[in-house]
């Protein structure tokens, strides 16, 4: 098995509604995302995945992400716009991008700081 990482980024405000301390305000975060794909073989030219394809689609994901307010964004009205649902809603719509009989997303990670991040993946 092999599996593959992409990293990106996008910048971003968030609120979280009903969180009771400073992050129910409004407030910002340029968010780390890690995109992980697994492949049980290589293809014709030996790689499981081309990373410029995987990143690109990966940016094409994130795009109206970026520079926007995400309680603005559905799904983001009905839910909060947490680490764990944005990582979440990454994958759910890389995953129509990606998936093929060789290739499965297996997991996205978003960093919303150095040091806290949520991750996102189906058994």
């Amino acid at each position: 098995m092999y599996e593959l990482m992409i990293e990106t980024t996008f910048s971003a405000a968030h609120q979280l509604r009903g969180y009771m301390g400073k992050c129910e305000r409004m407030h910002g975060h340029n968010w780390k995302v890690h995109v992980h794909v697994v492949a049980e073989k290589l293809n014709d030219i030996d790689i499981a995945m081309d990373f410029h394809e995987l990143k690109r689609l990966t940016n094409e994901t994130i795009a109206s992400l970026d520079h926007s307010f995400l309680n603005e964004l559905f799904p983001f009205t009905e839910k909060n716009p947490s680490s764990e649902n944005i990582a979440k809603w990454i994958y759910d719509t890389l995953k129509k991008k990606i998936n093929t009989d060789h290739i499965h997303l297996s997991a996205v990670t978003v960093w919303e700081s150095e040091t806290a991040s949520a991750t996102y993946y189906e058994d």
